[in-house]
């Protein structure tokens, strides 16, 4: 039986899983067999710039977080599972996938985005969609077109209205 003062350091490290994934409205799960230090640290960069990060723990004590919570993600939870999280929604899925093409090695297993689960198939559908930022620029720009072509509009109608 393990000690007391073990089961306390278990207890803190579930509550911190179940913090982040509290918090986060994103969680992705994936195997990082085959990645190195370097390319560790890379990744990492890569979800800090997004305000995402990740964490790698035990597969039983992401088990018992996630079951605390609610979410059933333990036929996922077999091999090596690094814990991604995120306070965007396509953020973190976005930088682990394209981070994944470039380094086959990463495999996104599943994840929960704003509370439903998604597959490996409805993670990679969620990873083609544009950022925020991308469909605020397309929103924009349609704004724009809409704007100009009444411009262009009201200006043949006045010519119009000249000429008679």
């Amino acid at each position: 039986m393990a000690s007391a003062k073990i089961l306390e350091q278990k207890q803190a490290v579930i509550d911190e899983i179940k913090e982040r994934a509290s918090n986060a409205k994103t969680i992705v799960l994936f195997d990082y067999r085959g990645i190195t230090d370097s390319e560790a640290k890379e990744l990492r960069i890569k979800l800090r710039e997004s305000n995402s990060d990740y964490k790698v723990y035990k597969n039983t004590l992401m088990a018992r977080a996630f079951n605390d919570l609610g979410i059933d993600l333990n036929e996922s939870l077999n091999g090596p599972s690094a814990f991604a999280y995120g306070d965007d929604q396509i953020a973190p899925i976005k930088t682990l996938s394209e981070f994944a093409k470039n380094h086959p090695a990463l495999v996104l297993k599943v994840g929960i985005v704003d509370g439903e689960k998604a597959d490996q198939a409805k993670l990679a559908e969620y990873a083609t969609i544009p950022s925020r930022e991308g469909l605020l620029t397309m929103l924009a720009g349609g704004m724009i077109g809409i704007a100009r072509d009444l411009s262009i509009c009201l200006d043949l109608y006045s010519q119009q209205k000249e000429e008679n």
